[in-house]
């Protein structure tokens, strides 16, 4: 599939197969795999009654992991990986802006909330705190009046809690299938709207 060209009627395939190939990665050395923490993320959003774009962009929030062509995220990493900017690339094209910004700026939502809510960064994993250091720590006071101020805050800190929420081993999720129809109908959303 990577030589077809993604269209908005292939993108939730191709998706797919990302997730049938990569998905039983280890997580970050999280204990969950890349594919369980990402469908925690979806269910969470779920039963928190999100709209289906925020149930899709915690779905898909990292999926930069698979796609960056930086490699994916190790205990052993000096450098960060951007994983939230080659995410965001790639889901652009074919999907709506505030999913987009869910996932461009997951990152950024765990150094403002460290910043805002010192409990939160009580709360993050080992492997979290390990890359929060390598995305530049917590944000400035500066940083958090330019990140205040988009217009999808709310939304994206949500998928960043969902995110630091979906680490759990015993936590029964859906299959990426059966969230396909609803990857589609997010990514029409954008079709019908160009």
């Amino acid at each position: 599939m990577t030589d077809t060209p993604l269209t908005h009627d292939n993108i939730v395939d191709f998706l797919g197969d990302i997730f049938t190939r990569r998905g039983n990665e280890e997580y970050l050395g999280e204990p969950v795999t890349m594919a369980q923490h990402m469908l925690q993320g979806a269910k969470l959003a779920e039963q928190a009654n999100e709209d289906e774009v925020v149930v899709a962009a915690a779905l898909l929030h990292d999926i930069g992991h698979f796609t960056s062509e930086f490699g994916s995220f190790s205990m052993q990493d000096t450098e960060d990986k951007w994983h939230e900017v080659a995410g965001a690339k790639l889901l652009e094209p074919f999907f709506p802006p505030l999913l987009i910004d869910c996932i461009r700026y997951h990152v950024a939502a765990k150094r403002y909330l460290c910043a805002v809510n010192p409990d939160f960064f009580n709360q993050l994993s080992e492997a979290s705190v390990h890359s929060l250091k390598l995305q530049g720590g917590k944000m400035s006071e500066d940083e958090i009046a330019q990140f205040s101020a988009n217009d999808n805050l709310e939304a994206i800190v949500r998928v960043r809690l969902y995110d630091d929420a979906g680490k759990d081993p015993e936590l029964v999720t859906r299959e990426f299938e059966e969230y396909t129809p609803l990857l589609q109908r997010v990514v029409d959303m954008t079709r019908t709207a160009i």
